[in-house]
């Protein structure tokens, strides 16, 4: 199989370079952009996937609803549409820009560029990468905090969608 390259960017999200899947994955650290997209229904739930058993990463947590990387080329929303498409099966919506911010976990370095929508339609979670999807409310969400169900990362990322309160909001 053919290794997938990654642009590598700089601490400002310019790009400096570019590296393969499993270069970025070896904890070498080289920063590479991701893009992620939280959805939420009318009734201000949101969508969660939980990671399937085979992920290198965080297997069998739960996590953003769509998150991936940006294939070498391609532009922040570009990557966002493909990997909305791959995972979910949605392919019309509108995406609203939170935050982009670098994280690092164990093994990589992230710049997360991260939205949300609103969607009311149906969802057809990819079975190779989600073994499971729903809605959770807020209180859900928040009753779970640090119990190790969710990926580090969403519990780190969590904090912007309450400083931009996400939660509750409704389609106009």
């Amino acid at each position: 199989m053919k290794d997938e390259f990654f642009p590598l960017v700089d601490d400002a999200g310019n790009i400096i370079g570019k590296a393969s899947r499993s270069e970025c994955h070896s904890g070498s650290f080289l920063l590479h952009p991701v893009v992620h997209l939280h959805v939420l229904n009318s009734k201000g739930e949101l969508f969660l996937q939980k990671r399937a058993s085979t992920k290198d990463i965080q297997p069998d947590k739960w996590d953003t609803a769509v998150g991936g990387h940006v294939d070498y080329g391609e532009s922040i929303y570009e990557a966002l549409s493909r990997e909305v498409r791959e995972e979910l099966g949605i392919t019309v919506f509108t995406p609203v820009f939170i935050a982009y911010y670098k994280y690092t976990s164990d093994i990589e370095s992230e710049f997360v560029h991260s939205f949300y929508a609103v969607y009311d339609g149906r969802i057809f979670p990819d079975p190779v990468e989600i073994s499971e999807g729903r809605f959770w409310s807020f209180e859900e969400i928040t009753a779970q905090i640090g119990k190790g169900i969710f990926t580090p990362n969403f519990e780190y990322e969590l904090k912007h969608l309450l400083h931009n309160r996400l939660f509750g909001c409704s389609e106009k």
